[in-house]
């Protein structure tokens, strides 16, 4: 197989080095490369989802990744794709949030393999203890000032202002490059698109200090993701998408995929899936022909789904996703509920008696008596899944989901929760 056509063909190479020489570099044997993760929150989002995925392709491909989490860097803050300077979060706070992230990563990767394993990497391990005198003598003198400022992502910035320490992220993520080299002896680095300038650094870095400065240093770039709408990929109405359960349900990171636009999906699934390439050009056909059927899409949020958040829980965002769109409520738990419904306006009511028409007051699905009695008498009140049509309906009689949730639909897609004490 040809692993970098491959990756060309998903649309995964966007800036590369060298291409003959890495293609011939990338058939010989295992190669050594390594990606960054700064710990700029206490998980990573989908946006990080990309480069996370193409070291595992690298590594189901016999190469030995490495996960360098920024716990230095990002106690700095990289200013590439930023308009303004970042808030500098403590020491630690960026400690903690390293460890999380380190924990999220060998999700993905296989740390335990026997041809190819990954390794996981914090540059705080060398930047922390650097002598300041020492680093500009041996590594800042390598750095011409004229290049540093004509890199794109200090050029973006320095109408609307940069700092020094901002600035000088380049020559730090260099010289992770550096050290990796030295110590693992990593060959290539991979990143956004938004990193060419700093990899670029790096390499050159390698060329200017290296012991053996005739070997070849790679670096690869993949592509800023994009919607078709014009919408940043990863965002939603109630913010990031993030890969931590906790933070971002299974449920409705299932959601997020399922939306997908018919112009994003084959991309998407390009990028995000396992799937050959001509499984998906069988998708690929299903949309062209039977966009309706959204087969494209529920391939995309099983398949990545099920790969971050596991069997398990796909199987409970399936479950869910069938309860809200097909009927079948009263199948759901406790958790399932909470999970699927945590975004819809909700209310928590005690046992008191307490009218029909007053609950859809109470859960904010009508603004007045008269418009609930509208409501109801027209058909559009759905509770449990069952249409009530009669004001006089008592509430305290109606069946409950697990023993205390009434989730109230009114029309096709208006969703209210109501719980009780």
């Amino acid at each position: 197989m040809d692993f970098f056509k491959e990756l060309q063909d998903r649309g995964l190479v966007y800036q590369h080095t060298n291409e003959e020489a890495l293609r011939k570099r990338l058939a010989t044997g295992p190669m050594t490369l390594y990606c960054g993760f700064d710990p700029t929150a206490d998980s990573l989002h989908i946006g990080s989802l990309l480069p996370i995925l193409v070291l595992k392709r690298f590594q189901l491909a016999g190469h030995i990744p490495i996960a360098l989490v920024g716990g230095g860097t990002g106690l700095i803050g990289d200013p590439s794709g930023k308009a303004s300077e970042r808030i500098l979060n403590p020491k630690e706070v960026v400690e903690q949030w390293a460890g999380k992230i380190k924990n999220q990563l060998g999700h993905f990767l296989d740390f335990e393999s026997k041809e190819s394993p990954a390794i996981v990497a914090n540059n705080y391990d060398w930047l922390g203890s650097l002598q300041v005198i020492e680093f500009l003598r041996d590594i800042g003198k390598n750095f011409p000032l004229g290049s540093m400022l004509a890199k794109d992502s200090v050029e973006a910035r320095m109408n609307k202002g940069i700092s020094y320490t901002e600035f000088s992220y380049m020559i730090l993520q260099s010289y992770d490059y550096l050290k990796l080299n030295e110590v693992y002896g990593c060959e290539m680095q991979v990143g956004g698109s938004d990193q060419w300038g700093n990899i670029t650094a790096g390499i050159e870095l390698i060329r200017r200090t290296s012991v053996n400065q005739a070997k070849e240093m790679y670096g690869l770039t993949m592509p800023l993701v994009t919607k078709s709408d014009g919408v940043k990929f990863g965002k939603t109405e109630s913010g990031a998408v993030w890969l931590d359960a906790e933070k971002t349900s299974p449920y409705k990171f299932y959601q997020f995929w399922m939306n997908t636009d018919d112009q994003d999906v084959i991309k998407f699934l390009k990028y995000f899936t396992f799937l050959t390439l001509d499984e998906i050009a069988e998708l690929a056909e299903g949309v062209e022909k039977e966009p309706e059927k959204r087969r494209a899409q529920r391939t995309l949020a099983v398949e990545v789904t099920k790969l971050v958040h596991g069997q398990d829980a796909l199987a409970r965002a399936e479950k869910i996703s069938s309860a809200l769109f097909g009927g079948g409520l009263s199948n759901l738990s406790a958790a399932e509920v909470e999970e699927g419904f945590s975004e819809v306006p909700s209310a928590t009511l005690d046992n008191s008696e307490i009218s029909l028409v007053d609950l859809l007051i109470q859960a904010g699905a009508v603004t007045s008596k008269r418009q609930a009695r509208e409501a109801i008498e027209s058909g559009a009140i759905y509770i449990n899944d069952i249409r009530y049509t009669d004001i006089e309906t008592s509430v305290l009689k109606l069946e409950r989901l697990d023993g205390k949730y009434l989730v109230i639909r009114r029309g096709k897609k208006n969703y209210y929760l109501i719980k009780f004490k």
